[in-house]
């Protein structure tokens, strides 16, 4: 594994991590992208993990991407290299969480927003503040719509405000609101919830879900029927689930 100079990258316990340390805003430049590109290339086609969780150390978890490199020279490296960031996530199979410990503005905040689940500490603020600087902000425009409520992003893009995480957690951008004392470890423990499940059964469901997004509620049914019954029964944990309900025992996940 590379040693990186703008984050730290490891896997414990069938998690994935990947921690933001650029100074204490996270500003992401183009090396620090990079870094994160090369973290997540590492993993694409894994089946073994539970989760991918981006958290961060510093005052923020991410204050955006670095203005100074939006030059007419760099530009085009700068947005490929920041849009390869999601769709490398869009490929990852496991589920992906952020955990925001503080501010996530401009491309942090879409870098936490476009995981599946979002973990904020309280009073946290997310904004796309873009429009005040005369651009707007591609990936937010794109999924945003998919996951928060159509007239809040607008208003969200259109006015650049920034908002606290409670009221982010209105809209449907974040999953849980935690208190600031302990938020590492209430982290952990939120965690700990998803990954006692199966890794292939996590991995299914994220799939299932997904194949069903933009159809109509009887072609959703069909392709998760259908992973159901082509994908999930033929897994050894599906039926190790079902007898361990039976024989009430904990069960004994094979995680393949």
């Amino acid at each position: 594994m590379p040693a990186f100079a703008n984050i730290t990258f490891e896997t414990t316990n069938r998690v994935a991590y990947i921690t933001l340390r650029r100074e204490e805003l996270n500003v992401l430049n183009i090396a620090m992208m990079e870094e994160i590109n090369s973290a997540l290339e590492s993993l694409t086609g894994g089946n073994d993990l539970k989760a991918l969780v981006f958290k961060a150390d510093g005052k923020a978890f991410s204050a955006g991407v670095d203005v100074s490199e939006h030059t007419a020279e760099l530009v085009d490296k700068m947005i490929n290299t920041f849009h390869m960031m999601f769709r490398l996530l869009d490929g990852m199979q496991c589920p992906t969480i952020a955990f925001v410990q503080g501010a996530a503005l401009g491309g942090g905040c879409e870098l936490a927003c476009f995981c599946d689940m979002v973990i904020a500490a309280a009073g946290v603020k997310f904004g796309q503040p873009e429009i005040k600087v005369g651009v707007f902000p591609p990936v937010a425009a794109a999924s945003f719509p998919r996951s928060a409520h159509l007239k809040q992003v607008y208003e969200l893009l259109l006015t650049g405000d920034v908002i606290k995480a409670e009221q982010a957690q209105e809209i449907g951008l974040v999953n849980r609101v935690l208190p600031r004392e302990n938020f590492a470890s209430d982290c952990e423990a939120w965690l700990a919830r998803l990954t006692v499940n199966s890794a292939a059964i996590l991995r299914l469901t994220k799939k299932a879900v997904r194949s069903g997004l933009g159809k109509s509620f009887k072609d959703a049914l069909s392709s998760a029927e259908q992973i159901y019954l082509r994908e999930m029964m033929s897994t050894k944990d599906a039926h190790e689930g079902l007898t361990a309900f039976m024989e009430k025992r904990s069960p004994k996940w094979d995680d393949g």
